[in-house]
């Protein structure tokens, strides 16, 4: 059983279409696969129990503020995009505005749909280093539609805040994070995710 990410490099030859990535992912259901511009795949096991609890407390959270404000849609964990470099993502949380969705074919939207969301989220694992998880949310602020980011780090109990254009900033054992002007109104309690 893994315990951290395996990165698996593909000769170019054996470089998989979308098409082809989609099914692998499919077919490995019970992996995280990300693959980034490079071709490089990253394979992450199942979270454990806790980070998968606090991840789903993020999610929640996301979840009843997007119900209520009604602007958008969120997606949990397992969704993949593929972004406007190649590469195939699946933040831990994200909401995208409905029109940005709804401009998307119906067959883009049953895949890794080709656009990232407006705002991501990534928590920190134990087992993961910060720096990859940095650079994924320093990727996410380079593609098109993106407004924000939130790196969440339990370990340090410190919230990276990103956004396209601007040096990220850290908040120290925040008790909320407030994500406004973005998501009007939407405040991460942060008591559950510590």
């Amino acid at each position: 059983m893994l315990s951290s990410s395996l990165v698996i490099q593909m000769p170019p030859s054996m470089q998989m279409t979308d098409e082809q990535f989609f099914d692998f992912c499919q077919v490995n259901r019970d992996l995280r696969i990300e693959m980034n511009q490079f071709g490089e795949i990253s394979i992450m096991p199942p979270t454990g129990s806790e980070t998968g609890y606090r991840g789903g407390n993020i999610f929640g959270q996301l979840w009843v503020w997007s119900e209520k404000d009604g602007t958008g849609i969120c997606f949990d964990s397992s969704t993949g995009f593929t972004l406007s470099t190649g590469a195939k993502r699946s933040p831990d949380a994200s909401w995208m505005k409905l029109e940005r969705w709804n401009a998307l074919s119906s067959e883009q939207q049953q895949k890794f749909a080709p656009i990232c969301p407006d705002f991501v989220i990534e928590l920190r694992s134990p087992s993961d280093n910060i720096q990859p998880l940095k650079d994924k949310m320093a990727e996410y602020m380079q593609e098109p539609g993106v407004q924000l980011g939130f790196l969440i780090d339990r370990k340090h109990r410190q919230v990276y805040i990103y956004r396209p254009g601007q040096s990220e900033e850290c908040l120290e054992n925040p008790d909320v994070v407030s994500a406004d002007p973005n998501l009007p109104g939407f405040t991460l309690k942060m008591s559950k995710i510590w």
